[in-house]
């Protein structure tokens, strides 16, 4: 499952850091991060991190699943959505 998450802010290196299994892009007034999520209890567990660091997440929705073979890293986000 993939999924994207929005968080207020523009959001430093070193706290993206935080989120290894998840690329970031800053956007106006709000970071997005997104990437690959294993199962509900990573899910969860991204949430609570989110939330330990301090980062207000805004947004929170399921992307389409890619196709075999392919990576998040360096595709935009929302292509196919």
């Amino acid at each position: 499952m993939r999924y994207e998450f929005r968080v207020t802010g523009k959001v430093s290196v070193s706290l993206a850091g935080a989120f290894p299994e998840l690329d970031e892009v800053p956007v106006p007034r709000q970071t997005m991060f997104f990437g690959t999520v294993t199962d509900e209890a990573h899910l969860y567990g991204l949430l609570a991190r989110f939330q330990d660091l301090g980062l207000r997440v805004v947004e929170m929705r399921r992307l389409p699943d890619r196709p075999p073979g392919r990576s998040d890293s360096g595709d935009d986000p929302g292509a196919g959505a």
